[in-house]
């Protein structure tokens, strides 16, 4: 295990590394970007931390947590995603919610706009506001500083690795969904919610022989899968699926409804027959890349 420490921070390390079981590592690299739930002693919001939880994609690092007994490389954030959003890129900030001129690029995205949902939260998923103030320049960049370029630091390296040694990387970037997923993105829903929502940016982000081991897989563990419904991806497989590099990175969405109760975050009866599940998966998955691997093929 290794943590990275911001250089000259106090704070308690905000990114934490578990490299691949010895002998078996593998070009796979997990992330979980959205599972912290150190809330810094600087955040200083205005909603009770119940209300803020909401945004955490709770309990994904433990159901995930095989996947260095694999050889998958595994990356996990502590802080909260309210807080700054590792899978949103610098330039998707609300200059509305600074202080004062903001020294960076700002293109806040529609998402950003409409939900609050950016690099810097201004609201929660149910619309209340986080903030009873303006941010100073200073507190943003010191938490992109010292938890979003770690992060993306300690990502990068384990992707830079695996095709360093390997020529090849295969990346999951592992998320939670609300089970009510469809009316908090406002979209019609009519439509059932899948257990998994793979997400691969419309075919831009991996091969698609990867996508679909996946998606196999789990349906034949018993689990229903979308694709690109109603997630596509964000920054993170943005930034790390790039097919013609022989990168590729595949977003997936778990149904909370499957593993917790979503008011209280804690786990329900269903979490370990889950849990079991993935760690099965995982197997599966790994066994795709050691044979693209063995195969000196990555599509």
């Amino acid at each position: 295990m290794r943590e990275e420490r911001a250089q000259g921070s106090t704070t308690p390390a905000w990114v934490e590394v578990h490299a691949g079981r010895t002998g078996l590592a593998l070009p796979l690299v997990c992330d979980s970007p959205h599972s912290g739930t150190r809330y810094p002693e600087d955040y200083r919001h205005a909603i009770d931390r119940r209300a803020l939880r909401m945004g955490e994609d709770t309990h994904i690092d433990r159901l995930w947590g095989h996947a260095p007994e694999v050889g998958a490389t595994l990356v996990l954030a502590h802080f909260p995603r309210t807080y700054i959003d590792p899978n949103r890129a610098l330039s998707d900030m609300d200059p509305s919610m600074i202080d004062g001129p903001w020294p960076g690029e700002a293109q806040p995205g529609p998402r950003t706009l409409a939900l609050g949902m950016g690099l810097v939260w201004r609201q929660t998923p149910t619309r209340l506001p986080i903030y009873d103030r303006l941010l100073s320049v200073q507190e943003v960049q010191g938490r992109i500083d010292h938890c979003w370029r770690p992060y993306h630091a300690a990502l990068r390296q384990a992707c830079d690795g695996a095709v360093a040694r390997w020529g090849s990387c295969w990346h999951l970037d592992l998320h939670s969904m609300p089970s009510n997923a469809y009316q908090r993105l406002g979209l019609p829903g009519h439509r059932k919610l899948a257990d998994f929502v793979l997400g691969d940016l419309n075919g831009r982000s991996c091969d698609p022989s990867f996508r679909d081991w996946v998606s196999q897989v789990m349906r034949e563990h018993g689990y229903q899968v979308s694709v690109n419904d109603p997630y596509e991806g964000q920054e993170l497989v943005r930034v790390h699926g790039r097919p013609a590099e022989h990168r590729h990175s595949l977003q997936i969405e778990v149904n909370r409804a499957l593993y917790m109760d979503e008011a209280t975050r804690e786990p329900h009866e269903g979490f370990e027959r889950l849990r079991a599940d993935i760690a099965s998966m995982l197997g599966e998955i790994a066994r795709f890349v050691r044979w693209r691997v063995r195969e000196g093929s990555d599509s």
